[in-house]
């Protein structure tokens, strides 16, 4: 069967610029007799510039050449890589079929590729579990959510004999998913040296997902200290790349700092491990809001009750879904009821006991439209009682194209899972329903919330409760220290907030909060700002390059 683009994107695979594998390449083979293996070779990109690599330290050392190995699944793509390889002069063996059947022979000085990625959404059935299965061989656990490239980066390393070496490809998604945190510590652990190639532009054209370069070397010689970072803007611009040291804070960590400019990171650092700022943990906790199964169906607007007859006591006060209006600092009583009067729907149907002949005559309507069927209805009794979940000191926003957002409760209502709720500790309950919301409007902040959360569809930044948790804020001294100049800051901050000037806002502050109170200079907080606007702008590229593509 003669290959395609559309079966090449349903098995992941995506073809390599030739300037990006010379330069893994360059790094990886050191010797005419090194032995590389290129899984998932495709065309044999990698396979063709090892051949060159070889021949040229072959003729150097006047040696002959090891032969190279490749392992493809598409059979027509294996004889055509062996083909090109040969033709080269090299020797080569091409072997068709699935690499995860493959069994790890610790006999290759180098692998090299660039594994296919395939999201968990279409990694399925025995594909997914051979992959798990390869991965466990190495004692990595990997989660339902892992997509194929992960599994491939620790069943790829274990061809390496001792103090070898592997370059590859990986979606960037490595240095922020939390699926990824056990390659990470997979990576740190088992190789001496660790090097992350990062770019500005996109690698892939016509590609979303942005790429990372993993240079290892030294498997099962000792543990990485901390791993040399490379930015490049392009793969023509690699040979420039600037370096910087970067220490991860713990095994498993995101590595998204390591994306910071070198000031921006020390910035950062010595302010996250300062006394003046803590996560957001220490204020309290994050948790998911209520989960309805049908919010069309639960959520109503007053109009709506009224048109159904439906008793007050039947009905919770909620934040109507989304986070739109909550971008304020608060969420006050008259907000609640001016959006109730627009139409919004700001009331959950939830009967505590025995429901109202109105109601029942609903739910008997929903039974009838099969809202019962969904699943969260289903595997709850009686499906129309939307399990509870307590009132929030404060909500923090889920979904943001600009940051995250604290928002007090003023209102005193429920929330939706569309944003998060925040319990605040007994200790610092006034303190922080008063102050948090603007303190958390700090360029650290900013920049914390890029590197706790992840890229989501359209370039939306996505942050879980766990993720909410690691949020770097203002500790409680410093908001005790300056409550009093938030104070009278707040009214301008307010006034910035309904206008849409986010950033206005945020310089207010800084000049506060760093400026006053931390006593940073001007340098150290552009340097903030500069990269927490660098992150945002990668963020919005990729949200972008999506809807391009579509």
């Amino acid at each position: 069967m003669v290959d395609s683009p559309e079966l090449r994107k349903a098995r992941g695979a995506f073809f390599t610029p030739a300037a990006l594998c010379s330069y893994v390449v360059n790094w990886a083979v050191r010797d005419a007799a090194d032995r590389v293996l290129e899984p998932a070779c495709g065309e044999a990109a990698f396979l063709t510039a090892a051949g060159e690599r070889l021949m040229e330290l072959a003729a150097q050392s006047r040696r002959p050449a090891a032969a190279l190995h490749g392992v493809e699944l598409h059979e027509h793509s294996a004889r055509h890589a062996a083909a090109v390889v040969r033709a080269q002069g090299n020797d080569v063996q091409v072997d068709v079929g699935d690499f995860f059947t493959f069994s790890p022979e610790p006999v290759y000085d180098v692998v090299i590729g660039n594994p296919p990625y395939v999201r968990y959404q279409d990694f399925a059935g025995e594909a997914r579990m051979r992959s798990r299965e390869a991965a466990l061989r190495a004692g990595v656990p990997l989660t339902g959510l892992a997509s194929s490239w992960a599994a491939f980066t620790v069943h790829a390393a274990l061809f390496l004999k001792p103090g070898g070496r592997l370059g590859l490809v990986l979606p960037a998604e490595l240095l922020s998913v939390n699926y990824a945190a056990p390659i990470r510590r997979f990576l740190m652990e088992r190789f001496q040296s660790l090097r992350l190639v990062m770019f500005t532009e996109r690698v892939f054209p016509g590609v979303m997902e942005e790429v990372v370069l993993i240079l290892a070397d030294g498997f099962g010689r000792g543990s990485a200290k901390h791993c040399d970072i490379y930015q490049a803007k392009n793969t023509t611009d690699l040979h420039q790349a600037i370096e910087q040291r970067w220490t991860p804070v713990d095994l498993e960590a995101k590595w998204s700092p390591s994306l910071l400019s070198e000031s921006a990171l020390d910035a950062y650092e010595s302010l996250a491990a300062s006394s003046m700022f803590s996560t957001l943990l220490a204020w309290g906790e994050t948790t998911l809001g209520m989960v309805t199964g049908n919010n069309k169906y639960f959520m109503m607007s007053p109009a709506q009750v009224a048109e159904l007859g439906l008793s007050p006591d039947e009905l919770l006060p909620m934040s109507p879904p989304g986070s739109r209006h909550l971008r304020g600092l608060e969420f006050t009583k008259a907000a609640w009821r001016e959006l109730g009067s627009d139409g919004m729907a700001t009331l959950l149907l939830r009967p505590m006991g025995e429901p109202s002949p109105e109601a029942k005559a609903y739910f008997a309507k929903g039974e009838k439209d099969k809202v019962d069927q969904a699943y969260k209805c289903r595997v709850r009794k009686p499906w129309w009682r939307v399990p509870l979940v307590a009132k929030a000191d404060m909500f923090l926003t889920y979904m943001n194209a600009d940051t995250v957002r604290l928002c007090q409760n003023s209102a005193g209502v429920h929330n939706l899972n569309s944003v998060h709720g925040v319990y605040l500790r007994k200790g610092v309950l006034q303190l922080g329903k008063k102050n948090l919301p603007i303190a958390t409007l700090n360029s650290m902040t900013l920049l914390s919330a890029e590197t706790v959360g992840r890229a989501y569809g359209g370039g939306m930044l996505k942050v879980e409760p766990k993720e909410a948790d690691q949020l770097i804020v203002p500790s409680k001294m410093l908001v005790e220290n300056a409550q009093g100049d938030l104070a009278s800051i707040r009214p301008q901050v307010a006034r910035f907030l309904q206008t849409g000037k986010l950033f206005e806002a945020v310089r207010l502050v800084d000049d506060v909060l760093l400026s006053a109170h931390v006593k940073m200079n001007r340098t150290q907080i552009k340097a903030l700002r500069t990269s927490h606007m660098e992150l945002r702008k990668r963020r919005a590229s990729r949200g972008a390059s999506a809807r391009d593509s579509n």
